[in-house]
């Protein structure tokens, strides 16, 4: 991947004070390692009236995934074949912001201590980067850098000039221009914008990516308009992240509007002190009570089917009482979220060893999952139409035949409860229905009596005495075969 930064000069104010400012020098060829291949510092032109830097990232495509173990963003997990073969090496993205803030940390925080004057003056700046991943395309490069003060040229790559009707392909190449910014700030925009515009990073966004965000975005992210979406995608979308940053950039846009400082504002209001408690979040309730079944059924190899994201593999591995974990999910994008949140790569042979991501739809059939103790559908069928019910009901009692199956769904009758739902509404754009408690039972029932199990019904959330509970979960165990025939006599 290749970036270029120009700038002009006069002989007064020479354009090769660029080699000051990066603390490179023009006459030098520079190579520096980086964790995934070699970062080259070259300069194509340097004189008075004109100066040109450029960084060439050689990816070493063969360690970005040994490094990754085949689960992080390096695999690049949006495309099947992509392990060795991918868009890492070419596009900008995280790795190239990572390589800028390396080579060029100095710059990147102002710091020049040959020419001290230089740092804090705006000068003529043009970037030009060949290929951005951008999803969101042109129109969101524009909303993300013209704000700053950029002039902005986001040029679509097609995926193939020879076949123009196929349209465009999610690259740009990307030209900015600027006469009123610095080189420190051109620097920070860039760390924080590459990896915003692929929506992605190689490495796993652990909290301490706050403090570089609010680092880097310093007198510039505060008042984005894209402020949001800036924030969320940086941090890959880890929601408990993006509330502490959002919170700390309220923080510090109280502290300019008010002329002061962070921790004026931060500590202005004294803590309450037995200040009512919050309640226990509805997902933190039920997982809460799936542990709990799963370990009154004594299963110790569990299935978690439609796993998301993976918080619920996350809390049953933390008991130990749980050997075996697999989680299934027919996004792999979700499953690569959930190698994130698990840590996978980082994680002690003993405990990568509990547990297993595998791809695969519940609507047909895998002899992969057959065999285990107890199998969850938390918050899945209802994503399901209706018709497709049937292959999923088979899927899991028919053909993997767990000796225990918890399912969790929403009660429909509790939406009266929410306020800020509206009537008629179901809780998630992607429900394809909410049942009620007797069609949920009516439901169960069957699947029950079709393949041998009994069932029994746990409310999951305060049970209100008139609609019942938030969350409905029955709890399917396979019957023995004295107890089916007990049940047919």
């Amino acid at each position: 991947m290749f970036l270029t930064i120009t700038t002009t000069g006069t002989p007064e104010r020479p354009a090769t004070d660029l080699g000051f400012l990066l603390h490179k020098h023009p006459d030098k060829a520079q190579a520096f390692s980086t964790s995934y291949g070699t970062a080259h510092v070259l300069y194509p032109e340097a004189d008075d009236q004109r100066c040109t830097a450029a960084l060439l990232l050689e990816v070493d495509a063969v360690a970005l995934v040994r490094r990754g173990k085949g689960k992080g963003r390096g695999g690049a997990p949006d495309a099947a074949l992509a392990q060795y073969v991918n868009d890492r090496p070419y596009a900008a993205s995280s790795l190239l912001a990572v390589a800028l803030s390396g080579v060029f940390s100095s710059a990147m925080k102002g710091v020049c201590r040959a020419r001290p004057e230089l740092p804090g003056q705006a000068r003529p700046l043009r970037v030009e980067v060949p290929a951005v991943p951008a999803r969101g395309g042109p129109g969101l490069v524009r909303r993300l850098f013209e704000p700053l003060g950029w002039t902005v040229t986001a040029e679509a790559v097609a995926l193939d000039t020879e076949f123009p009707e196929w349209g465009d392909s999610r690259y740009v190449r990307l030209l900015l221009e600027s006469e009123a910014l610095t080189l420190a700030e051109a620097l920070r925009h860039l760390y924080v914008l590459l990896p915003v515009l692929d929506d992605a990073k190689h490495y796993w966004v652990s909290p301490d990516e706050v403090d570089k965000l609010l680092r880097a975005g310093e007198g510039w992210l505060p008042g984005h308009p894209e402020q949001k979406l800036i924030t969320s995608r940086y941090l890959s979308r880890r929601w408990s992240l993006t509330r502490e940053a959002m919170e700390r950039l309220e923080l510090v846009r109280l502290a300019e509007a008010d002329d002061s400082e962070v921790e004026d504002i931060d500590n202005a209001v004294e803590e309450e002190t037995g200040a009512e408690e919050k309640p226990t979040p509805l997902a933190v309730q039920r997982r809460d009570a799936i542990i709990e079944a799963l370990g009154a059924s004594g299963a110790a190899r569990v299935l978690d089917l439609g796993c998301g994201q993976g918080q619920l593999v996350q809390a049953l591995l933390k008991d130990a009482r749980f050997t075996e974990i697999v989680g299934v999910d027919v996004s792999m994008r979700a499953l690569t979220i959930a190698s994130r949140r698990l840590k996978l790569d980082r994680m002690g042979e003993r405990q990568a060893a509990r547990v297993t991501l595998l791809q695969g739809s519940l609507a047909y059939t895998d002899k992969r999952l057959k065999g285990y103790d107890a199998a969850v559908l938390s918050e899945v069928i209802e994503h399901l139409d209706l018709p497709r019910l049937p292959a999923l009901e088979y899927a899991v009692f028919g053909a993997a035949r767990p000796r225990t199956v918890l399912v969790t769904t929403p009660n429909v009758e509790y939406n009266v409860r929410w306020e800020s739902l509206p009537a008629g509404h179901v809780r998630h754009g992607d429900h394809r229905f909410e049942w009620t408690r007797e069609e949920f039972r009516a439901w169960a029932h069957t699947v029950a009596e079709r393949h041998g199990y009994d069932v029994e019904f746990v409310p999951v959330g305060p049970d209100d005495p008139e609609v019942g509970p938030p969350t409905q979960m029955a709890v399917f165990r396979m019957l023995t075969t004295d107890q089916k025939e007990a049940k047919a006599a």
